[in-house]
């Protein structure tokens, strides 16, 4: 034990020490196989391109409660009197397992860091002391905040949402928690502010008026951007799309809803997508085509890096494993020149029957492997040149003469009549897909 991996009095991770890159022929549960930060993939290390992130949320607050059971797992620092103690213990524990695991970054939901006082005012205070605490924990470790959000879904207040609930009331306390978790990300230097509207969305029409609540939503983001810009902060704000679960019909359902919503309101210019896999396949989309349509829109901000089960039709928030997953979102990320100020936040859960707190270390370290050798085979991939050879050859018709034409918007529809008309009937040209997929599986 050295005093970079424990800050507080206490060790909640005995018998673990810093996790190392061992290589694929370990077969050390807890040591990488994969993953070596200072490996170069390109110009950039490892550590770089992927900007690992540790949620506060599901690794330290879930305890393997689900709809149909009760808490499974018992974590030690959850063994105080009362909450303070509780949070206090947390965070220790919390800046103990990011250290060992070697991540430079952490997220957090104001309530996961503190506990929900009496009065407005009692929240805010115990959310600054524990902010006061993470900031000399950030100091003594070299963590990072990746980005700070608000939890407003989980009080019974927020029943009918937060930002677009009817009554005009519980729009100023979800104000007044947004304003608590800006200042907080600001103090410890979050490089970024999330958005998830876990509720703000309808169960009924009988009973909604969705153009205000969409007015409502927009004029509660213009107004934390301004919040958010008037003390300091310099990031990007994200929001995190998600369909369903818990409302009938969310908001933010997708990707290309959330583009939509922030083009019509004028938000674009300071607000990005945090996307997480989970919740594509949630709507109905692969991970990589929620990332595209960010990418095309130039608004690819972060993900929350997980993964859905697909026999089951919730939010199950596995670790990420899927390698052929991974290696398309992969490519993506790469095309899009990165992931600038985001990061890979891993908001996974250990399931409910791993209990071990080794088994929250091991969940880790495979996604982290998963996407390392991701990024090695997306890279290697991109750097072969024949997928984007191809896919720049399929649409080369549009780069001269009378496509370059129609892209410049120099042809009317007249026009383009009569050039088919004088073209004839176009050649039968096969998309080759089965190659596509097949350049992938030669790199893997």
């Amino acid at each position: 034990m050295t005093a970079s991996y424990f800050t507080g009095d206490r060790e909640y991770f005995p018998g673990i020490g810093r996790i190392q890159y061992e290589g694929r022929g370990s077969d050390n549960p807890l040591a990488f196989k994969f993953y070596d930060a200072n490996r170069k993939v390109g110009e950039r290390t490892m550590a770089e391109h992927l900007r690992f992130a540790v949620c506060y949320w599901h690794t330290f607050c879930a305890r393997g409660a689900d709809p149909f059971g009760d808490d499974t797992q018992r974590f030690p620092w959850d063994d105080a009197p009362d909450p303070m103690r509780a949070a206090h213990q947390r965070m220790d524990a919390a800046f103990e397992f990011f250290t060992k695991l070697g991540t430079p970054y952490y997220c957090f939901h104001d309530r996961d860091m503190a506990p929900e006082g009496s009065s407005i005012a009692h929240s805010e205070n115990n959310l600054a002391a524990m902010v006061e605490l993470a900031a000399q924990r950030q100091q003594s470790t070299g963590m990072k905040l990746l980005w700070g959000t608000a939890n407003l879904f989980s009080h019974p207040r927020y029943m009918n949402g937060a930002a677009t609930n009817p009554d005009f009331a519980v729009v100023t306390h979800a104000a007044a928690q947004v304003k608590a978790a800006l200042d907080a990300t600001v103090a410890l230097g979050g490089e970024n502010y999330v958005f998830w509207g876990g509720r703000e969305g309808y169960a009924s029409l009988l009973n909604t008026n969705t153009q205000r609540e969409l007015e409502h939503l927009a004029r509660f983001l213009h107004a934390a951007r301004d919040y958010g810009r008037s003390i300091g902060f310099t990031g990007t704000f994200l929001i995190e799309p998600k369909p369903m679960e818990p409302c009938k019909h969310q908001y933010d359902f997708d990707a290309q809803t959330v583009i939509g919503f922030l083009r019509h309101f004028d938000l674009d210019g300071d607000f990005k997508l945090n996307i997480e896999a989970n919740h594509a396949t949630l709507a109905g989309h692969s991970f990589a085509h929620e990332l595209q349509m960010c990418t095309d829109a130039g608004l690819l901000g972060s993900i929350d890096a997980n993964r859905g089960d697909p026999q089951n039709g919730w939010d199950t928030d596995q670790f990420a494993t899927d390698l052929y997953d991974a290696v398309h979102a992969m490519l993506v990320i790469l095309a899009n020149g990165g992931l600038g100020h985001g990061g890979l936040n891993f908001d996974a859960k250990v399931r409910r029957e791993s209990v071990d707190l080794e088994d929250i270390f091991i969940g880790h370290i495979g996604s982290m492997d998963t996407f390392a050798r991701a990024l090695e085979a997306a890279f290697a991939i991109v750097d072969n040149g024949a997928l984007n050879a191809y896919k720049l050859d399929r649409y080369s018709s549009f780069d001269s003469g009378d496509g370059a034409a129609f892209t410049r918007g120099a042809l009317d529809l007249t026009a383009l009549r009569d050039l088919a008309i004088a073209g004839g009937e176009p050649a039968h040209t096969s998309g080759r897909q089965e190659w596509c997929e097949n350049v992938i599986n030669q790199f893997l």
